[in-house]
């Protein structure tokens, strides 16, 4: 039987040889393939929604919190994280960029400017091949880069390219929190979802380490616009009044990359950012007052605080 891990080995060799609407094509098929067949558990779990054991609930007694994080995945991204953030302040909101560390040149000044005005920065891979778990080689040799990306650009949080984990692994890593899994998504290459909508601990076998898991809860933007071609937020909105019915995070990953900001999509892999605004707006008019927004690193903040 072939193995999700050698399909997505063959893949990531191939994918450089491969036109990008065929991609899209392949991946479309697959979803589509996917989406009646788990239509019981996407995009709701229902048994994620279980509380921790002595859960003590969000700061200040708020019913959910809302923590916005976006990976940038290439130079066209990256010239729009600054149109992104100021979407966001505009609304209230901050949010986290996680940056590629060597697939393109990360502008000092851009990670200045994001953090001065309350954002946060994390590390999102080395090059985004689909390779950094491939081998336990291959990792360690690509841990000791991350490590210094993170050191570099006074980061504490990552998320693998394409969702690709291993949790044990990532230990060799200079994280307080993680972001590469989520509570139920079968449409990933690795589709293994840790069901649950809170984050939790990871603990090391041997060791006094541990870091924070932050499983993303809505539906990535990929995902809904590009990939299944979704024409509204009506996903992420139910999403969202499930996991405040449950008192969960509500993590969304987008991509500043496949924004378009001239109220239409330009190419084959773009959607309006008109409709991430039309999402902000819902969270800030229908939950006003009723949401924790916190960054990744006040989580994990907050977590050790329950933890002592």
């Amino acid at each position: 039987m072939i193995t999700t891990q050698t399909v997505n080995t063959i893949y990531y060799q191939l994918k450089p040889f491969l036109p990008r609407w065929f991609q899209l094509w392949l991946r479309r098929r697959t979803v589509n393939a996917k989406r009646k067949k788990y239509s019981a558990h996407w995009p709701i779990l229902h048994t994620a929604g279980v509380q921790p054991n002595c859960w003590k609930g969000w700061p200040e007694k708020k019913r959910f919190a809302v923590v916005l994080t976006h990976d940038v995945e290439s130079e066209k991204g990256l010239a729009n994280c600054l149109r992104v953030a100021q979407m966001e302040m505009a609304l209230g909101f901050r949010s986290s960029f996680n940056f590629v560390a060597q697939r393109y040149q990360v502008p000092d000044t851009l990670r200045y400017k994001l953090k001065s005005k309350g954002f946060e920065i994390g590390v999102h891979g080395v090059y985004h091949d689909g390779k950094l778990f491939q081998s336990r080689t291959i990792f360690a040799q690509r841990a000791k880069i991350i490590n210094r990306y993170l050191a570099k650009w006074k980061a504490v949080g990552f998320r693998s390219p394409a969702m690709h984990h291993n949790l044990e692994w990532l230990h060799e890593l200079d994280i307080c929190y993680d972001l590469s899994t989520f509570d139920t998504d079968p449409f990933e290459p690795q589709p293994d979802g840790v069901s649950t909508i809170f984050p939790f601990w990871v603990k090391h076998d041997s060791s006094n380490h541990r870091y924070l898991e932050m499983p993303y809860t809505l539906a990535q933007d990929f995902t809904l616009f590009v990939l299944m071609k979704e024409k509204s937020t009506r996903l992420w909105r139910d999403k969202l009044d499930w996991i405040v019915t449950n008192g969960g995070m509500a993590l969304l990953n987008t991509h500043p990359d496949y924004m378009s900001f001239n109220g239409k999509s330009n190419g084959i892999d773009t959607y309006p950012a008109e409709r991430y605004l039309d999402f902000l707006q819902y969270v800030k008019s229908m939950y006003k007052e009723l949401y924790w927004q916190p960054l990744p690193k006040d989580v994990v903040m907050y977590y050790n605080k329950l933890s002592t």
